[in-house]
């Protein structure tokens, strides 16, 4: 049976704490709704009521499209061995650049990565949980380099020249790499 909670308490954070990959889902008005992987040490629960992801250049932009039109945001972790559960978050989600002031205080949560292009603040609106009865179970075996030594191999400044192809969503969507 699925349980809703208006936010998050001690056992959901320390689940969150013990995933190695969680999933975003976001959407505008209109268009392709978005759900992509995340991976690497890359959230942060702030308390009860917020959670902070760092969003690293890769090969689209469509979160930041999104929230800049409609910015209702979903977060889903799914325990893939143990105990089974689906757990996700419900939210409003502020992009937050480079260029703006709280990025600096913010991006200090995490480590320093020549990709990070944008930070998601996710305001808590409900959180719930279920069986997750069907997850497969899957053994987690190490992290995946791959994105970080592609960044680092290019540099920020050509990391930054990526950014031009981040430029619109898949809808043709602004979402605001650039001022």
């Amino acid at each position: 049976m699925a349980k809703q909670f208006p936010k998050l308490e001690k056992s959901h954070i320390e689940f969150i704490k013990n995933q190695h990959i969680f999933f975003v889902g976001s959407a505008a008005e209109e268009g392709y709704v978005n759900v992509s992987p995340k991976g690497m040490d890359s959230l942060r629960v702030i308390n009860e009521s917020k959670i902070v992801w760092l969003n690293l250049t890769g090969s689209g932009n469509e979160s930041a499209a999104h929230v800049l039109e409609n910015d209702r945001m979903t977060i889903m972790f799914c325990s893939f061995d143990l105990k089974p559960l689906i757990f996700r978050v419900y939210g409003n989600a502020t992009a937050i650049h480079p260029r703006d002031d709280e990025w600096d205080e913010l991006s200090r949560l995490f480590p320093e990565y020549v990709g990070a292009r944008q930070l998601f603040v996710v305001d808590i609106s409900m959180v719930q949980t279920s069986c997750g009865f069907a997850v497969p179970f899957m053994e987690y075996k190490e992290p995946r380099d791959t994105l970080k030594n592609w960044a680092d191999n290019n540099g920020r400044e050509g990391v930054q020249e990526y950014w031009k192809k981040n430029t619109h969503s898949l809808d043709g969507k602004d979402t605001g790499i650039f001022e």
